[in-house]
């Protein structure tokens, strides 16, 4: 049976959606790429597969900037789903790490495509041995693990080759069946098979050939040649070749009634099945005495479904797992699928055309109810039983009153019979269970906006809202395909700001429709605005604002505050930490709530932990806010947000700087999370930059007094290792401007400070110098002026490290000391310790080696015995630089091995590039050129992964160099001159010193040496 192994445990499914089940019990895994993900390595077996092949397989060429990442987090999130219950940072024992890449290690027989390659073997094996019965049941059940689509809901080039190679395999299957079934003597019970089967492969010549032979067995001499017409008429006229010459012979023979092809005798009784068998022989069924039927009383056949959309559209996996699990035939007990999902997204009218599609799987009558829910008077579930026993021929007067005994009645009447019972909108499993039947040859699908995980036995579908493709597609056919053709990048605009609700796809699509004089164009400014967006989707009695009400009105009070006041952050999701301090209440309360509304269909859980709303219900759930709440509410609720990001991010901050000043001098007001480790306090800030610089763009907005605004920018400061991942480069440019037009708006230095520092450490990271020393010395001023020590230090040695990449290398010095001298005062050791690091480049650009590695030493030192392993990793860095400089590559590479260890652990990416840069120019000194071109490449890689040019720029110059090294003259001068024009656009003067190389060099040339 589909979700179990033999002997319970893990069981997986490719041979149809890709699932899994742990005990009987299916597991939520996911979104289609995460599944395509888990279905490429359930397909390899255990064999270990790169990130690099995955991103490939499942994304192919349109693999976005972050794949890496991306693929990262999913296979975390499989891991918890295949393993809730291993404990944080162990071993994972089914999705293993190998080496940088991955395998799925699965118990035996966890596959069913295991198991389908397994009965094959067996049948195989079976044929070989005289016992054609026992191979042809081996086949059939070998195919009936079959459920759909192989491999259905994934994406990507891999997946769509194997499914297209399981889809081939089956059909071998098949036809290996149809042979053995032949063999059998069954040529009549295979013709109708073979007709469907040819059909719809009608190219396939094995195929038409056992249909001929069938019906020539069946006396049907005629319509067997007519096969052979039809076939060869076919493959003339799509692929202009003529039958092959097995089909062609065949065709000879019947028109000469070759006796050979007569029907074989019936087979003789077969040998028992060797001990070999895993699973034993297949045993016949029984046949039963023959007896006198039950005589089922004449019922009415019932046929109360409302009628099916005439343009339906997409859903083509959802409605496929549907009507299978509604097919299946089960002694277990009653097929019942339960759907659940937001207002609007279509439970009812995927449910309504897929019970259409399974009408003739039930001869004996659909039954109907919708059960209100969530509208005013809820059907009370006598009532709708009562409905059902007069659909089913029941006079009233003979209905009972009480709950239980038309329950009774109900089942009793559906006893060997097959109905199929649609209970839509239903509030909660309590309404439910009194309705469903109790015989298993009827089946029953419920919808609900609620999931209802109490129902016993059902199978939950959660339904989530279109793909992009569909919903363009509903669109098209209800405002009429040639208006979005002429305008496709309109109505994908228009279906996106719909958030791809079937509901609101409908009603704008509609509206469209219903205005001849409309363009596409014209309806998306209108949707543009969020202030007017529901008020756009309303058409006749339909409204999405209404739905939303609906589910809405059913909330207790506490639910309803969570659900409006959790729709203030303006982030694209909210961990449950930080939405407590938004609601102001513990945190397994505010778990609890989070957790109804995801229940309701009103939130979404896109990973644990981690909440968000659908596009417009976060827009209804703000009007409900603005309406319910004052707005100082609000403004306490924003700040209790912001207080507890900046508390957890300064805790980052403390780690990731030890020894660091600014931590300390930062104003925090409420409690955040703490870290134990630099790698998870960067990892966290890295996960929730997204929805910390919401909350600071959404701050900078509504600040009216430097006592709103200052969090936002002790903030930014906070989030200083963030920057040096390099993840959020333009956010941090974007967010710093924000904060400052807003402190320059409402005259607040002390944020003004602080967003000029972290502008000028964003805008150095770009390479534009001067812009950066302007901030700095705009900071060192404001500094002075408000005597503000929480970032003097930083600053000064900020401004000589600017300076001395400008080649000012005594001012940059002098400034180093102003800096020292700071620290020294203030008791910062480790200031001290990034002072003496930073300043021994400026050393050696004054010609001074000795002094330069006597600072970087000294600076290594000091951080070594703080025991802290930032400070540590970039004094080794400098002193690498110097080594290298200095001709002591040996050590050079050392200090660089080492840094570069501790910056990728940390997922520091900026210093990842600038090390991985560093090692490939010591290994040219070294004239070691294959292991400078392999790290000159890796920082090339990094540099363009994190949008860094400067980085991107010195990394192709150093590869450049490094090719020319091998030999490669060519691919040397490319780089070259690519490193010369980003340098030259970046004003950096390197450019100058690859001008004086590149100005002797003709076009066309190589650079010699």
């Amino acid at each position: 049976m589909a979700g179990q192994s033999g002997e319970g445990g893990l069981w997986f499914a490719v041979l149809g959606p890709v699932r899994a089940w742990r005990d009987g019990r299916e597991l939520d895994l996911g979104t289609p790429l995460q599944r395509s993900i888990l279905g490429m390595l359930l397909l390899r077996e255990g064999r270990a597969i790169s990130p690099n092949e995955m991103i490939d397989a499942v994304w192919g060429e349109d693999a976005p900037p972050r794949a890496l990442g991306a693929l990262r987090t999913y296979v975390s999130r499989l891991r918890t789903v295949l393993e809730p219950d291993r404990v944080a940072r162990s071993r994972p024992e089914l999705l293993t790490s190998i080496g940088r890449g991955y395998a799925l290690r699965l118990p035996d027989d966890a596959l069913d495509l295991t198991r389908f390659e397994r009965r094959i073997a067996e049948a195989e094996t079976a044929r070989r041995s005289g016992r054609p019965r026992e191979a042809a049941d081996r086949l059939r059940a070998a195919l009936a693990l079959f459920e759909g689509e192989p491999l259905a809901g994934t994406v990507g080039p891999y997946a769509e080759h194997q499914r297209d190679r399981l889809a081939e395999r089956r059909l071998s299957v098949v036809e290996t069946l149809m042979d053995v079934d032949l063999e059998l003597g069954d040529h009549a019970a295979v013709v109708s098979e073979l007709i469907a089967l040819t059909a719809d492969h009608p190219l396939r010549e094995r195929l038409r050939a056992q249909l001929m032979l069938a019906l020539y067995r069946c006396g049907r001499q005629g319509d067997a040649l007519n096969v052979f017409t039809e076939t060869r008429e076919a493959l003339i006229d799509e692929l202009g070749i003529e039958p092959g010459p097995e089909l062609t012979a065949l065709h000879q023979r019947i028109l000469t009634a070759d006796p050979t092809l007569a029907p074989p005798p019936a087979p003789a009784e077969e040998p028992a099945a060797g001990a070999g068998s895993a699973e034993g022989p297949v045993e016949e069924p029984q046949q039963p005495a023959e007896e006198e039927p039950y005589a089922a009383p004449e019922l009415p056949r019932p046929a109360q479904l409302p009628a099916a959309v005439t343009d339906f559209t997409g859903r083509k996996e959802q409605a496929a797992r549907l009507r299978s699990l509604l097919s299946t035939a089960s002694a277990e007990g009653l097929p019942l699928v339960a759907i659940s999902g937001i207002g609007g997204v279509g439970k009812t009218t995927l449910a309504v055309h897929v019970a259409h599609q399974v009408e003739e799987v039930f001869p004996d009558g659909q039954l109907y109810a919708d059960l209100r829910g969530y509208g005013d008077g809820a059907t009370a579930p006598e009532s709708a039983l009562g409905g059902f026993l007069r659909a089913l021929g029941i006079p009233p007067d003979v209905i009972p009153d009480g709950l239980a005994e038309r329950s009774a009645l109900y089942r009793s009447l559906l006893a060997e019979r097959r109905v199929l019972v649609l209970l839509d909108n239903a509030r909660d499993a309590e309404q439910v269970s009194p309705l469903l039947p109790g015989s298993p040859g009827c089946a029953a699908i419920v919808t609900s906006r609620v999931k209802l995980a109490d129902l016993p036995a059902a199978r939950l579908v959660d339904l989530d809202v279109m793909e992009p493709d569909e919903a363009l597609s509903l669109f098209a056919a209800v405002a009429g395909p040639e208006r979005v053709a002429a305008e496709h990048g309109a109505a994908m605009d228009v279906v996106a700001a719909c958030g791809f609700l079937p509901l609101a796809v409908r009603i704008v699509a509609a509206r469209l429709a219903a205005r001849p004089s409309w363009t596409v164009a014209s309806l998306a400014p209108r949707l543009a605005d969020e202030q007017r967006r529901l008020d756009e989707m309303r058409v006749g009695n339909l409204a999405v604002e209404a739905t939303f009400a609906l589910g809405y009105g059913q909330l207790a009070p506490e639910q309803a505050r969570a659900f409006r006041l959790l729709s203030l952050p303006s982030g694209p999701d909210i961990s449950s930490e930080a939405a407590a301090a938004v609601l102001a209440l513990p945190a397994y309360e505010t778990e609890a709530l989070l957790e109804s509304l995801v229940d309701a269909s009103l939130l979404e859980a896109p990973g644990p932990g981690r909440y968000r709303y659908h596009d417009l219900l976060r827009l209804f759930a703000r009007r409900e806010l603005n309406k319910a709440e004052r707005p100082e509410t609000l403004a306490l609720a924003l700040g209790r947000l912001l207080g507890f990001y900046l508390a957890s991010a300064q805790s980052a901050h403390r780690l990731a700087y030890e020894g660091s000043a600014i931590a300390d001098n930062l104003v925090v007001v409420g409690t955040g999370r703490t870290f134990t480790t630099v790698d998870e306090a960067v990892a966290w800030l890295i996960a929730e930059g997204d929805s910390l610089f919401a909350a600071i763009g959404q701050t900078a907005a509504s600040a009216r007094s430097g006592e709103q605004l200052l969090p936002a920018g002790n903030l930014l400061v906070a989030m200083e290792p963030l920057l040096e991942s390099g993840t959020h480069t333009r956010e941090f440019d974007q967010g710093t401007r924000a904060v400052l037009a807003a402190a320059l708006r409402i005259g607040d230095p002390g944020s003004e400070l602080r967003s000029r520092y972290v502008l000028g450490r964003v805008l150095f990271a770009a390479n534009r110098l001067r812009e950066a020393e302007e901030q700095f010395r705009r900071v060192r001023e404001l500094s002075a002026e408000r005597a503000e020590k929480v970032v003097t230090g930083e600053v000064l040695n900020a401004l000589a490290v600017v300076v001395g990449r400008q080649r000012r290398h005594a001012e940059a010095l002098a400034l180093f000391e102003a800096a020292m001298t700071w620290y020294r005062e203030n008791g910062v050791p480790a200031g001290e310790a990034l002072v003496l690091s930073y300043s021994a480049r400026d050393h050696l650009g004054l010609g001074r080696p000795d002094d330069a590695i006597a600072a970087a030493e000294k600076g290594l030192a000091i951080f070594t015995e703080m025991g802290s392993g930032a400070g540590t990793a970039r004094a080794r860095y400098h002193l690498g630089i110097v080594l290298s400089r200095v001709g002591r590559l040996t050590e050079a590479v050392h200090h660089h091995a080492e840094c570069l260890a501790f910056f990728r652990a940390s997922k520091q990416r900026v210093w990842e590039q600038r090390v991985c840069s560093r090692l490939a120019e010591t290994f040219i000194a070294a004239e070691r050129y294959p292991e400078a071109v392999r790290h000159a490449e890796q920082a090339l890689v990094v540099s363009r992964d994190i949008g860094h040019p400067y980085g991107e720029a010195l990394s192709l110059t150093v590869l450049g160099k490094a090719l020319r090294g091998l030999g490669d003259l060519s691919r040397s001068l490319a780089c070259l001159r690519q490193a010369y024009d980003v340098f030259s656009r970046l004003g950096a003067p390197e450019a100058g010193d690859l001008k004086v190389l590149l100005d002797g060099v003709p076009h066309g040339a190589v650079v010699e040496t």
